[in-house]
C-alpha cells in the first residue's frame, strides 16, 4: 500500500534507538525526507544519511533549544515540516515506591516525556498549518494502565495522551491531524537492554533477567499474543497514522500491546 509519504518532510524525536529509530528507518524507506533528532544520533542514522539522505541532528531534546534547532533544521533544509513524530522519552523503575520519587525526578520525567512534545509541536505548528499534515505522539498503555512502579512515567504519558486529544480539537479544523499511539512493552533497550527496566527489576528481586521479564509482564496482565511488540510494528502504525490513507482519523489514541490491556 502506498502511504503517499514520498517527498514528505518528517521530523522524528528520540530517533537513535528503539521505536524512534525504527520509525526513522521506515519513513526513509518510504522516500520521505527524515530529520532525526537524538542526543547521540549513532551509526544507523549516519548510514541512512549516506543511503537515504536522512539528516541527523544531535541535541538535547529535553531543552527548548534542542527541540527548536531540530525543527529549524527541517525548515531550513526542506522548506517546512509535513509530519512530526514525538517519540523521545524515558522511564525509570521506582523500586523504592512513591516516597522515593523526588521533585527533581518528577520534573525531569515530565520535562522529557511531555514538555519535549509540547515544545516540538509549538515549534513545528506554523509549518504544519501550511502543509496541513500530521502529528503522531508516542504515548503508552500506562496512560490508562497506571503502574505505581513507574508512577511519574504513567502520569507523564496520561498527560501526553490528553495533550494530543486537546490539540487535535484546536488544529483539526485547520487541517492538521493529531493522533497518539499507545505501545505496551516493546522489545527495546528501555525494557530489555543493560540497565533497562527488566535489568533493574531483576537486580531488585534477585532473579535472572528472563524471570524478571516474565514476572513483570504477568503482573501487568500478560500478553494475549505471548510476546513483546517489536519496534518496527509500532513504526508501521505511526506511518499509517501519518499518511493520507487515514486522512479522517484525528484525536485518536491507538493501542498496540499484544493484548496486554484486557478492558474496554
Amino acid at each position: 500500500m502506498d502511504l503517499h509519504l514520498k517527498g514528505k518532510t518528517v521530523v522524528v524525536t528520540g530517533a537513535s534507538r528503539g521505536i524512534g529509530l525504527a520509525t526513522a528507518v521506515a519513513f526513509a524507506a518510504e522516500g520521505a525526507h527524515v530529520v532525526a533528532g537524538a542526543r547521540n544520533p549513532g551509526p544507523v542514522l549516519e548510514e541512512l544519511a549516506l543511503t537515504h539522505g536522512l539528516v541527523p541532528v544531535a541535541g538535547d531534546l529535553a531543552t527548548a533549544e534542542g527541540v527548536e534547532r531540530l525543527v529549524a533544521t527541517a525548515v531550513e533544509r526542506f522548506g517546512g515540516v509535513d509530519v512530526l513524530v514525538n517519540n523521545v522519552g524515558a522511564v525509570q523503575p521506582r523500586l523504592g515506591g512513591f516516597l522515593s520519587v523526588t521533585d527533581e525526578d518528577w520534573l525531569a520525567t515530565l520535562n522529557l516525556n511531555l514538555m519535549s512534545a509540547v515544545r516540538a509541536c509549538r515549534a513545528a505548528l506554523p509549518s504544519l498549518l501550511a502543509s496541513r499534515d500530521a502529528i503522531v505522539n508516542v504515548s503508552s498503555v500506562n496512560a490508562f494502565l497506571p503502574d505505581p512502579g513507574v508512577i511519574d512515567y504513567t502520569a507523564s504519558k496520561a498527560a501526553m495522551t490528553n495533550f494530543s486529544k486537546a490539540l487535535s480539537k484546536e488544529v483539526g479544523p485547520q487541517g492538521v491531524r493529531v493522533n497518539s499511539v499507545a505501545p505496551g512493552p516493546v522489545s527495546t533497550d528501555i525494557w530489555k537492554g543493560a540497565g533497562g527496566m527488566a535489568d533493574q527489576i531483576a537486580g531488585a528481586m534477585g532473579v535472572d533477567l528472563d524471570t524478571a521479564v516474565e514476572q513483570a509482564v504477568a503482573g501487568l496482565g500478560g500478553f494475549a499474543t505471548g510476546r513483546f511488540t517489536r519496534p518496527d510494528e509500532v513504526a508501521d502504525l505511526v506511518l499509517m497514522l501519518a499518511g493520507d490513507r487515514t486522512a479522517n482519523i484525528t484525536g485518536t489514541d491507538v493501542t498496540i500491546d499484544g493484548g496486554l490491556v484486557k478492558t474496554l
